[in-house]
């Protein structure tokens, strides 16, 4: 095992050889098993007996024992099945819980403060004075709709905006687009690291990530390009039909095209830490995430929505505070919204609320990233049995799971 990032080496994995909910080791002639021979042996561990022939009870209680932690590795299950499961890094190594994937993102954050603000704060202020100059000096302002033009000339006008608007659109995505690529790529090497309870230094992560970063790249814009590629697809129909109902059709056609894209970009979620940990290539990366994802679509889909709400939240309550202060700072922008023109905000505007937006990124973008790469790490638990591999490149002993053991791992 590799253990400084990545988790297994390029190539066929242990789930490619075997049954996706068949937990534990496998071994082919072609393929080397990737898993240690000690395996923990057989049959249930006794619990120990007291004086008087009694259980004696385990340290710091359990279930059964008058409350606390469960006595199993497993999420707070009764029984002497197995010994707790070792934590030497931001998540317990067992299959987690929707709690323990946020809480390890989150300790991840305060764990490696340092490193990650360094990572989300750079990334994010070179954002968005990028962000501020394309808006200000090369974003062309959409043309204003005349009240008393015909219906013929709104539609033409109402085409002009919508090609200024995604003129206007294209450098800023293209921005998003990088930042993305740079805070993915070195906070997957960050929190790789700290599950296994290791620092990481900024210079350590960037030269990690950097031969990672061209096909990161290739990866985001390939998702781009099919998610782009199946709304084509989905309401060219309707839209080449030019009447009612070609614009119902149409809109038809858009539903199930986002359904399917829905679908594939979470069927593909896990692609990006495949990539980085595994040193994979892009369509290996994707076929990888397919097989961790498969069975298990509506959880990873659900960890995400939630993941998604929360940053959402997080990043409202940052941004109304600062918004409020630069509408009442510009007030010249404030009065041109209710007047009906297209609001002209000026310098302190822009700068009032890109801090507020750097400071909703440095919180955010850990988040994100930390979710995505714990719930890789929870999917290979689950089904590769992990955990075994991340304890030993831990250094921690007696680490194993129990012949019996009741954990769910698929």
């Amino acid at each position: 095992m590799n253990d400084t990032p990545g988790w297994a080496s390029p190539g066929s994995s242990p789930s490619d050889d075997r049954d996706a909910g068949t937990p534990g080791p496998a071994g082919t002639p072609d393929t080397p098993s990737k898993w240690s021979k000690e395996q923990p042996p057989a049959g249930r561990w006794a619990p120990p007996t007291g004086p008087g022939g009694g259980p004696v009870p385990p340290q710091g209680g359990g279930p059964g024992w008058g409350g606390g932690p469960g006595w199993a590795g497993g999420p707070q299950r009764g029984g002497w099945g197995q010994p707790p499961a070792a934590k030497p890094g931001v998540i317990p190594l067992r299959p987690l819980g929707v709690g323990e994937i946020l809480d390890g993102a989150v300790s991840t954050l305060r764990t490696h403060w340092r490193t990650v603000l360094g990572i989300t704060v750079t990334v994010s202020v070179i954002t968005q004075i990028l962000d501020v100059l394309v808006r200000r000096y090369l974003v062309p302002q959409p043309p204003e709709v005349d009240p008393n033009a015909t219906p013929e000339e709104v539609l033409d006008q109402l085409g002009d905006q919508l090609n200024a608007t995604l003129v206007g659109t294209a450098p800023v995505t293209a921005i998003a687009l990088i930042a993305t690529l740079f805070t993915t790529a070195l906070l997957t090497v960050v929190i790789s690291r700290s599950v296994l309870g290791r620092e990481v230094t900024l210079a350590d992560a960037w030269r990690e990530a950097r031969p990672r970063l061209p096909q990161l790249l290739g990866l985001i814009v390939l998702l781009l390009l099919i998610a782009a590629a199946v709304l084509v697809v989905a309401v060219l129909p309707g839209l080449l039909l030019g009447s009612a109902g070609g614009a119902v059709l149409a809109v038809l056609g858009g539903i199930a095209g986002a359904v399917v894209t829905l679908w594939l970009m979470v069927r593909f979620a896990l692609a990006s830490p495949a990539l980085m940990l595994e040193r994979q290539g892009v369509i290996q990366s994707m076929r990888r995430s397919a097989k961790l994802v498969r069975g298990a679509w509506w959880r990873v889909f659900g960890i995400l929505l939630l993941t998604m709400l929360l940053i959402f939240i997080v990043s409202l309550i940052i941004a109304i505070p600062f918004g409020l202060i630069a509408f009442a700072v510009d007030g010249e922008g404030f009065s041109g919204m209710f007047s009906g023109g297209t609001p002209d905000f000026g310098w302190p505007f822009l700068i009032i609320t890109g801090i507020g937006a750097v400071i909703a990124s440095a919180i955010t973008y850990p988040i994100s990233a930390g979710v995505t790469v714990l719930l890789y790490v929870d999917q290979r638990i689950r089904r590769e049995a992990l955990d075994l591999e991340l304890a030993r490149a831990a250094g921690v002993n007696g680490h194993g799971t129990a012949p019996g053991d009741d954990t769910p791992r698929s």
